[in-house]
């Protein structure tokens, strides 16, 4: 790989200050906000759920409809094991993880080999696919009724559910940064490199020696197992799990939260989930069925004049101020 520009592909995913200010700042919310603590908890699980997008989109140039699927797996899948009897949060998740990790790894081989309009249509219309199953599967995944009665033993044994918010917002937020440590190492990896040059040109990937489909599907299982984390983060924090975990609906909301923050950057899931879950929380206050007017506009403004979302406008911002010192 000494063909690539790894240097300058690395120096972007080194850490910064600014996501440490970000972390002190999602723990100051918690003793600033104790009454938004259920907001902020559904904030931390998108911001996860963002991340493992990002990987696919923003590293590896794959473009879904689909990620809502391996997102309500792993809620399922939680609320399952739950009602099974196996109770334990932290392994609920991670076999949660597992499970949609695993159904990605078995439909990344032949969803991959399409690219671009062709895999879109193809995730759309899984997505879709699997939706209808589940409202049919109505002795599995309870219909539209949802799975209720869902209960998970205190984190750790010692720390227990509380009505507050409490517990779910420190264990979501304990979670993200785990995710996030590791995710940072993994696209500032050798295979991190490989998955951005396959994001610019396959063709000269494969040229190079590269095999391109085993390296985006282990990526899509990675971002598949990602994506069930933060679904079983769902289910355990709201002790229930509905169909809306599948739905198209979701897979779109984290695509705009992505384009908002930033695409390819990772810090962008930090910026963008916040502000999207943020205005659509108060906006729907003021009116349950034209909140997007207040999110549209500012969609359209990022696109159109901000490039790379509100990071990319922040950090253009700045350099301009800085050129502008004497």
């Amino acid at each position: 790989m000494t063909a690539l520009p790894a240097n300058s592909i690395l120096s972007r995913h080194r850490w910064n200050a600014g996501e440490l200010v970000w972390l002190v700042c999602a723990l100051g919310c918690f003793f600033t906000f104790p009454e938004y603590l259920a907001l902020g908890t559904a904030v931390l699980v998108m911001v996860l759920l963002v991340l493992s997008y990002d990987l696919l989109l923003g590293f590896s140039g794959v473009l879904s409809l689909g990620h809502a699927v391996y997102f309500g797996l792993g809620a399922f899948t939680a609320g399952w094991l739950s009602l099974a009897g196996w109770k334990d949060p932290v392994l609920d998740a991670l076999l949660a993880a597992a499970a949609s990790g695993l159904a990605a790894a078995l439909l990344g081989p032949f969803l991959l080999r399409l690219t671009g309009l062709p895999l879109l249509m193809v995730t759309l219309a899984l997505c879709v696919l699997v939706f209808e199953a589940a409202h049919l599967a109505t002795p599995i995944t309870g219909g539209d009724d949802g799975l209720s009665g869902v209960q998970f033993a205190p984190v750790l044994g010692l720390f227990d559910w509380g009505l507050g918010g409490r517990t779910s917002y420190l264990y979501s937020l304990a979670w993200l940064t785990l995710v996030y440590v590791l995710l940072k190492r993994v696209v500032a990896s050798p295979f991190g490199v490989i998955l951005q040059g396959i994001r610019e040109n396959p063709k000269r990937m494969r040229l190079m020696g590269n095999r391109v489909l085993p390296h985006l599907t282990i990526s899509y299982s990675i971002g598949g197992a990602l994506a069930g984390l933060a679904g079983a983060l769902f289910t355990e924090a709201n002790a229930f799990v509905g169909l809306g975990v599948l739905s198209l609906e979701t897979s779109i909301d984290v695509l705009v939260m992505l384009v908002l923050g930033g695409v390819g950057t990772l810090s962008g899931a930090l910026i963008g989930a916040p502000v999207y879950m943020v205005l659509k929380h108060f906006a729907s206050q003021w009116s349950p069925f034209y909140w997007m007017l207040v999110i549209g506009p500012l969609l359209i403004a990022v696109v159109l004049f901000g490039r790379g979302g509100l990071l990319g406008s922040a950090r253009t911002i700045v350099a301009r101020w800085r050129r502008a010192q004497p």
